[in-house]
């Protein structure tokens, strides 16, 4: 069995075992928040189930995380790329902030992919708009009207 060429530390790594720490906080607010809701399944599967295997799920990668810190084991990370957060960051921003003066659902995704893209490097922002705008039309329809949940309204979503 070949072992990918990877830097491993020595010693514990710090920062990998505050990823563990938030990766764990983050589980226990999450379960918290499952708990606390008031809803009850009458049959089958309820609401709790899918907030209770994200909670699980984080609570072993938190636990994964943390073994692999305290071992040395994690790979040496990159450094990050500040232009590239600031373009993610702008894309939520704008849909947070289209959805809150009622923009809607469909025309803040498609920017947020938008600046996604470019964010990973891609050069053809119109195109990408227009990709993240299919995209999130085919999200809004199978969402809103084949699962009947609410998704922000805008002026596009009441066109369909």
């Amino acid at each position: 069995m070949m072992v990918p060429n990877h830097q491993y530390r020595t010693s514990p790594d710090i920062a990998g075992i505050v990823i563990a720490g938030v990766l764990l906080l983050l589980s226990a607010v999450v379960w918290w928040d499952m708990n606390s809701l008031g809803v009850a399944a009458t049959y089958g599967i309820g609401p709790k189930a899918m907030p209770g295997v994200v909670s699980a799920g984080l609570a072993i990668l938190a636990a994964a995380n943390l073994v692999q810190a305290l071992r040395g084991e994690l790979p040496h990370r990159e450094t990050g790329n500040p232009r590239a957060i600031l373009l993610i960051l702008g894309g939520l921003v704008a849909l947070m902030t289209l959805i809150g003066i009622g923009g809607g659902f469909i025309l803040g995704t498609a920017i947020l992919f938008a600046a996604t893209s470019r964010a990973f490097g891609r050069n053809a922002f119109l195109i990408d708009l227009a990709i993240g705008f299919i995209l999130a039309v085919v999200i809004y329809v199978l969402f809103a009207k084949l699962l009947a949940l609410s998704l922000p309204m805008g002026p596009l979503e009441h066109l369909i």
